[in-house]
């Protein structure tokens, strides 16, 4: 699972790392929560115009998928996660699959230890290196009642590797750079082609760090949620959840 993560690299080395031409600016963003906007980044289709060499390009998508034979999502759950094993055979995901593959830069992810804990530990997972890391996500987007498109996206999850299994049982997908071509080329690549993608990463590839529960809260949104945790520190006070939402 993930249901938090971060993009603090700035947008001129999110560009460079997925061969961007251009790319909006942004701000650093510490704690990213389903139904927030996060960047994305496809292909061009074959009837488009290639933005640049590459034809890849970045977009902002609401963090939760629409399917696009959804008549009102608020009726839905909130898909802002995806089972790589079973995404090609769920209604909710199968066509983005086949047709609709993206990727989505981050700069780490959080998850809470669970069990046997009377409260979750979260921990910030750092990727190891330099430049973001690229999750494997679906693209769909909505036509509303009103006519309105909403470009929406879910992150792909398996199994987690064997330094994460002690916190989660779940990770994000995470797409190497030399297989960007591949899973983002949903024309030449269909999914019997990318499957093998659908994998842990490997053992060494975050760090692992203990946080304050700050980053429970949405409101708290600045680089101290990832700051290592004091034990000896007390709690900082946690303001109410707020959720933010493209519509």
């Amino acid at each position: 699972m993930c249901g938090r993560f971060s993009l603090t690299t700035t947008p001129d080395a999110v560009a460079e790392h997925f061969s961007l031409t251009e790319l909006d600016p942004f701000p650093p963003r510490y704690n990213i929560a389903p139904t927030q906007p996060i960047l994305v980044i496809r292909k061009s289709e074959p009837d488009m115009r290639p933005r640049n060499a590459s034809g890849r390009f970045g977009q902002l998508a609401r963090w939760g998928l629409i399917p696009g034979w959804a008549k009102d999502p608020a009726t839905l759950p909130l898909f802002f996660n995806a089972r790589s094993e079973t995404a090609h055979e769920r209604n909710a995901f199968k066509g983005a699959l086949r047709y609709r593959r993206c990727l989505v830069p981050a700069s780490g992810f959080y998850e809470w230890r669970r069990a046997g804990r009377e409260k979750p530990e979260p921990f910030f997972l750092k990727p190891r290196g330099e430049g973001p890391v690229a999750f494997a996500g679906l693209a769909e987007t909505f036509l509303a009642a009103d006519g309105s498109e909403i470009d929406t996206a879910a992150i792909l999850t398996v199994g987690a590797n064997a330094s994460l299994s002690a916190i989660h049982e779940r990770m994000p997908v995470l797409i190497e750079p030399a297989d960007f071509e591949r899973w983002l080329d949903c024309r030449e690549f269909e999914p019997a082609a990318i499957a093998d993608l659908l994998r842990p990463a490997r053992d060494d590839a975050f760090e692992i760090v203990a946080v304050s529960d700050r980053v429970n809260a949405v409101a708290n949104m600045g680089p101290d949620v990832q700051k290592p945790l004091n034990p000896d520190d007390p709690p900082p006070p946690t303001p109410p959840a707020a959720q933010g939402s493209l519509f």
